[in-house]
């Protein structure tokens, strides 16, 4: 079970859960891996939906998160996942202090193949920063599933 963990749950972790589910589901696995997303602050966004511009920017490539909602990250999480993936170093902290055990905590960006170690909030930026989250996430997706599939051979 894959968790991703930004700040308040409303631009880079729901496009993050939706396009990691895409993946999960075009190699057939949407049975056998769970995706969710929660934020490490966040708890006056709890309830509500996807900033629009990120619902945008993956409907793009046909992927609807609409239907997600924003949640604040639980102590319980750290037991239920396997993976808590972070978006930035201030994710990480709030993410492994509240856990301290349990889930692999790591920053999503370790499975990218770029440079790049955060995934940048693009909350108060245009279409174009949402598009560049998107690139980032989208291969950090496809490393994320190698790495599963390569820890998890026949699971």
């Amino acid at each position: 079970m894959v968790l991703c963990a930004p700040r308040t749950d409303t631009c880079r972790s729901p496009v993050a859960q939706g396009v990691f589910e895409d993946v999960v589901r075009r190699e057939g696995l949407q049975g056998q891996i769970t995706v969710d997303s929660a934020g490490t602050h966040g708890f006056y966004n709890a309830g509500e939906p996807p900033d629009p511009r990120a619902q945008e920017s993956v409907l793009a490539r046909g992927i609807d998160i609409s239907g997600q909602r924003a949640r604040l990250l639980d102590p319980e999480d750290c037991q239920r996942f396997d993976y808590i993936l972070t978006m930035d170093e201030f994710n990480y902290r709030i993410a492994a202090g509240l856990c301290g055990g349990g889930a692999e905590i790591r920053p999503f960006l370790d499975y990218a193949p770029g440079p790049e170690t955060e995934v940048p909030d693009p909350y108060s930026g245009g279409p174009e920063g949402f598009k560049h989250v998107l690139g980032l996430i989208e291969e950090a997706s496809e490393g994320l599933l190698r790495e599963i599939r390569d820890r998890h051979p026949g699971d």
